[in-house]
């Protein structure tokens, strides 16, 4: 059967055990129809990047799933449908990656998978130290606005 990964996002005024309980009916409506839940994770209330139903902040959760596409539908349906659930996401992947997600890692598990080089390390630009102080990068020329009146424009 496909492999898929979904992330949805409930409303910020339920509770923490409406928003687990969310997880497990949707899990359900998978098993119903001939596919399994492997693992999923709960995330927590987190803040979005702009507001969604006049909501700032959200509930957070992820499924890994193995299910055929009717199944999958069955559940995008729902969740649809569904009043407290404002956004859900699915995506087919190949396999599924082991341990925790990205977002249960801890902050510095992250920064040791080496996907991201250091700032100083970068290659398109070198670490700040090396500028050097701004008085030895010379003069950038005259500037209108402290350097005298404008030039007039002319349409």
């Amino acid at each position: 059967m496909p492999l898929y990964e979904h992330v949805f996002i409930a409303r910020q005024d339920l509770s923490n055990t409406q928003a687990e309980s969310l997880i497990e009916h949707f899990s359900t409506v998978l098993a119903d129809n001939g596919g399994k839940v492997t693992e999923n994770e709960y995330w927590g209330v987190k803040t979005m990047a702009y507001k969604i139903n006049k909501n700032r902040k959200g509930h957070y959760a992820f499924l890994r799933s193995d299910a055929p596409a009717s199944a999958v539908q069955e559940m995008e349906r729902l969740m649809r449908l569904h009043d407290d659930v404002m956004r859900i996401l699915t995506i087919k992947v190949d396999k599924h990656e082991e341990g925790p997600s990205v977002q249960m890692q801890k902050r510095d598990e992250r920064s040791d998978r080496g996907d991201r080089p250091d700032r100083g390390d970068r290659p398109d630009r070198g670490p700040r130290e090396d500028r050097g102080p701004r008085e030895d990068r010379g003069d950038r020329g005259p500037r209108p606005d402290r350097d005298g009146p404008r030039p007039e424009r002319r349409f």
